[in-house]
């Protein structure tokens, strides 16, 4: 049988290089990790993951300001080159109290995960550290049925690898949707119907409850329009929290094979590669058949223009809930920033927090009167 290689052994001249030259390596108890691929996506900000290059982030993986979740941990070993050369640790430096990589802060430590593969040079990825239940080679739609009891738990542990869902080349097309087409397909909707709304309201046709009584018929005037747009925008963020929280965190039964399937398709998915840009943002298609059934229903409940008007206004409202999502998971925004808060805060969803707070995306809003805001960290050292 053929020997294992070992993994590879960094000197500290060779980091110090490599860091000076743009790459981001950072060890952790002499173990090295090449985080140049992760600095834009981290949820601190990039700049303080590479004011930790060439560093030991050990002590900043502890915290403060939080210490890292299991999921963040197990995130960084995605990311294991060799080790450091006996002698020539770094030393963390002090005053710094900048994170490494991933969030979350609960008080436990994460148990750590070896990595099973060794992947020398910059910016490589290590994708088989976790003993994994499926086969990655294959689709993944098909296979996590089977996981039973086990689902729950191996879809909230994250990874920093791409999904293939079916196999079919057409329908993993379709399931697959850049950011700007979802701009680029509404946009231009709800610029149309807006006009139409209004256009509409200032025939002075309209009325509310003329269905049940003509004497106390309310009229609806065409400067109305931009609250009834208003009330839509904030129907769809109570809509949006409600379907993320009840139907995309459903915990499917264990014994139930399609269920299991089709959560994975609708969200487990998306936790279990939280960075795979394809699938940030819902595809047009299946998104046009939601879109049409609410419409169906504003129909129903509401006169014509009226429920037109309140959907134009959720449909906008889902738009920039999309380009929100894909913003908060690979922008890197400005420290202090409203966008900032909320990209930490949906991280922490993504790696700590999956199954009881942060159902808000776009907003916290709803959090507050459900319950369900993650409170804000009151972090004890450890002696």
């Amino acid at each position: 049988a053929m020997a294992t290689a070992g993994p590879r052994s960094f000197s500290a001249a060779e980091v110090r290089a490599r860091c000076a030259q743009g790459a981001c390596l950072v060890s952790c108890h002499r173990r090295l990790y090449d985080l140049s691929g992760f600095v834009r996506l981290h949820p601190g900000g990039e700049q303080l993951l590479r004011r930790r290059a060439g560093t030991d982030v050990s002590a900043a993986l502890d915290g403060p300001p939080h210490r890292h979740s299991a999921n963040a941990r197990r995130w960084l070993e995605q990311y294991y080159v060799g080790e450091i050369e006996p002698g020539d640790e770094q030393v963390p430096p002090r005053g710094r109290t900048g994170t490494g990589v991933g969030t979350g802060y609960r008080g436990t430590r994460g148990r750590r995960v070896r990595a099973l593969e060794d992947a020398p040079g910059s910016g490589s990825r290590v994708n088989k550290g976790y003993g994994d239940l499926v086969d990655w080679q294959k689709p993944l739609l098909w296979q996590v049925g089977y996981l039973g009891e086990k689902y729950d738990e191996w879809v909230h542990q994250p990874v920093d690898r791409p999904i293939r869902l079916f196999h079919s080349d057409f329908l993993e097309f379709l399931s697959k949707t850049a950011w700007y087409v979802v701009f680029m397909v509404w946009t231009p909707v709800v610029l149309y119907l807006s006009w139409v709304s209004y256009t509409s309201l200032a025939q002075g046709n309209t009325r509310l409850f003329s269905s049940f009584t003509t004497e106390y018929s309310i009229p609806v005037h065409k400067y109305y329009f931009p609250f009834i747009f208003l009330l839509g925008m904030i129907l769809w963020s109570l809509l949006e929290y409600l379907i993320h929280r009840f139907v995309f965190h459903m915990k499917p039964p264990a014994s139930n094979y399609y269920l299991i399937t089709l959560h994975f398709l609708l969200h487990g998915q998306h936790h279990k590669s939280p960075f795979d840009s394809s699938r940030l943002v819902f595809p047009p298609v299946p998104a046009s058949l939601v879109i049409g059934f609410f419409y169906g229903v504003l129909r129903l409940l509401l006169p014509e223009v009226l429920g037109l008007s309140v959907f134009v206004g959720g449909l906008c409202g889902y738009v920039i809930y999309d380009m929100m999502h894909y913003y908060l998971h690979y922008g890197s925004p400005k420290k202090g920033t409203y966008l900032y808060g909320l990209k930490a805060y949906h991280v922490k969803h993504h790696f700590e927090h999956q199954k009881s707070g942060s159902f808000g995306i776009s907003t916290r809003f709803w959090d507050y009167p459900f319950r369900t805001l993650i409170p804000e960290e009151t972090f004890k050292k450890e002696d």
